[in-house]
């Protein structure tokens, strides 16, 4: 009998034992999985069929892809799954995209919206909603100057970065009197003014400009003032339509030939490749992604390329480096509580295929090394896309600089 009674206490302790570790792993179950609708959206807002369509476009929602299913599809047990929206370049029309899907849809996550004016539109709604938004295309230094805000990241690149780590290493390498061709609007005049005060500042000069309006459709009179002025080093800034039709005019004058170089403040490989060699080569530039720079760069990009049957540019390349740095921190923090998953993304360097020294910093910039690089000259060109010399490694803290006082995230 005694026997019988020690063996039901030794049964009764082995089930309470059971049972609290059951509520123990239900508990540590329950905490870990705090995910909001049992599954996390990431929506990738871009520009499908207009002029940012090649850059961005299907280019950035495969990366998204491709980040997800490297990641195995799912997080702390709930599915990840992508949606598109196309914003058509309009801040209306990206704001009311957002909004729907904060509100409706449920997506936890917005990247890419290329131009400014839509990423600051977009970045808006990711305020009031209080929901997470990362910018990789677009590059005013206000996502990270006075609009900055504790949902928003910009991850690839800004307008000082491309201009100061294009003006300083040229300058450097002997450029020291420049003449620019800037697109007449905020992002071309905010191009100018960065390098303009660094190739001062490095003791060079500037001996001029000329200030073409948006898509002017022909830029000869600009490209023949930029030649006249003798200045050793052009500096296109601006963006697409007027900086590769600059680029192409400029060829068609013999501007290289002649012995001035061109400094673009904003290319992408894409632009290069549909410029061709012959009219892109010597071309200087800055940025912050190579496909063939060393083997991780090839790797993931020869996987890019066998669905896009394209090489991928640097915002392409930064969608997924964002999108799996986020996602890492969802699965670390146990939750996709937007503020929460931000700092971890802070805490956690940046070291991927596509950033090199990358650190997320307190204004929710992701500060990380620079390329300069010139465009190949088509005799040097051994393959397909093999378009860059890689001239410099320009350090992310010379490149980004400090971060803005007039951002209320930076400690005073």
């Amino acid at each position: 009998m005694r026997h019988f009674r020690e063996g039901n206490r030794m049964i009764a302790r082995r089930l309470s034992m059971f049972g609290t570790l059951a509520a123990a792993l239900l508990a540590s179950s329950a905490a870990m999985a705090q995910i909001s609708d049992d599954v996390v959206k990431i929506g990738v807002l871009t520009d499908m069929n207009g002029p940012a369509s090649t850059p961005t476009g299907q280019g950035s929602v495969t990366a998204a892809q491709m980040a997800v299913d490297d990641f195995g599809g799912s997080v702390l047990g709930k599915p990840i799954t992508v949606i598109v929206g196309d914003h058509q370049l309009k801040p209306d029309v990206g704001s009311t995209i957002a909004r729907r899907w904060y509100d409706v849809d449920q997506v936890d996550l917005i990247v890419d919206v290329p131009v400014s004016a839509v990423g600051l539109a977009v970045q808006n709604i990711a305020n009031e909603k209080k929901k997470l938004f990362i910018t990789h295309s677009t590059g005013a230094t206000d996502f990270h100057g006075k609009f900055c805000s504790p949902y928003a990241m910009q991850w690839v690149f800004d307008t000082r970065a491309l201009a100061v780590g294009t003006a300083q290493e040229v300058v450097k390498r002997g450029g020291d009197s420049w003449f620019f061709i800037t697109d007449d609007y905020a992002f071309g005049h905010s191009l100018e003014k960065d390098a303009s005060a660094v190739v001062t500042k490095n003791g060079g000069k500037v001996l001029g400009s000329v200030r073409p309006p948006f898509a002017t459709p022909d830029l000869s009179s600009f490209i023949l003032q930029a030649q006249a002025s003798k200045a050793k080093v052009i500096g296109i800034a601006g963006g697409p339509p007027n900086n590769t039709n600059e680029i192409k005019t400029a060829a068609e004058f013999g501007v290289i030939k002649g012995g001035q170089q061109m400094a673009a403040l904003l290319a992408l490989i894409t632009d290069v490749h549909s410029l061709g060699l012959p009219a892109a080569q010597g071309l200087l530039l800055t940025t912050s992604f190579y496909w063939d720079m060393d083997d991780k760069t090839r790797e993931w990009s020869k996987r890019y390329f066998a669905k896009m049957n394209r090489m991928p540019t640097m915002w392409q390349a930064g969608v997924y480096s964002s999108v799996m740095a986020y996602l890492n921190a969802v699965k670390a923090t146990g939750t996709d509580e937007p503020l929460k998953v931000a700092a971890k993304m802070r805490e956690t360097p940046v070291e991927d295929f596509f950033a090199r020294n990358g650190k997320l910093r307190e204004d929710n910039l992701m500060v990380h090394d620079l390329w300069l690089v010139q465009v190949k000259t088509p005799a040097e060109s051994k393959y397909p896309w093999d378009y860059y010399k890689i001239l410099a490694k320009i350090s992310g803290a010379d490149a980004f600089g400090p971060p803005d006082p007039a951002c209320p995230l930076v400690k005073k």
